[in-house]
């Protein structure tokens, strides 16, 4: 039996619509980097952008779990000696609200050229709106798959 690779034109790309009001970050980027990678299609390809494109909105109302609000921070490097730069969630929050969500996205897909590919499929906005109205985008309902008690009985 040899094996299925699926081909450019059998990829049907579809559009998603996810609100991530008063939801946890974490649990928003991993469903999301899920449908950016493609891993809930049965064509699934490790090495291929078989995913669909993802529009997140709210960002603004996302929050993160226990007490991380006051002590996680962000950390970028220029490259330079001492020039490190740090920021505070609360501080990036303030200023641009979509680039939470964005980092935490962006850091559960693939380095590399792939990824980046998959990561141009993500459009984040603060707010409820967004004008992406002409793909007709699916709603996608990620506080549905987070309603277990997590026990077995």
């Amino acid at each position: 039996m040899k094996t299925y690779v699926p081909k450019g034109a059998d990829l049907a790309r579809e559009w998603f619509v996810v609100d991530a009001a008063d939801l946890v970050v974490g649990r928003v980027a991993t469903e999301v980097a899920r449908i950016l990678r493609g891993k809930h299609k049965p064509i699934f390809t490790p090495n291929l952008d078989c995913g669909d494109h993802v529009i997140v909105v709210n960002a603004a109302r996302a929050v993160l779990s226990a007490s991380k609000a006051d002590s996680k921070v962000y950390y970028r490097h220029s490259g330079y000696p001492g020039g490190l730069r740090q920021i505070g969630f609360r501080d990036i929050m303030e200023r641009r609200p979509e680039r939470v969500v964005e980092l935490a996205i962006k850091g559960m897909l693939p380095k590399g050229r792939l990824g980046r590919q998959m990561y141009r499929k993500l459009k984040v906005y603060a707010g409820p709106e967004h004008p992406h109205e002409a793909q007709m985008p699916k709603p996608l309902d990620i506080r549905s798959k987070r309603t277990g008690s997590g026990s077995a009985s």
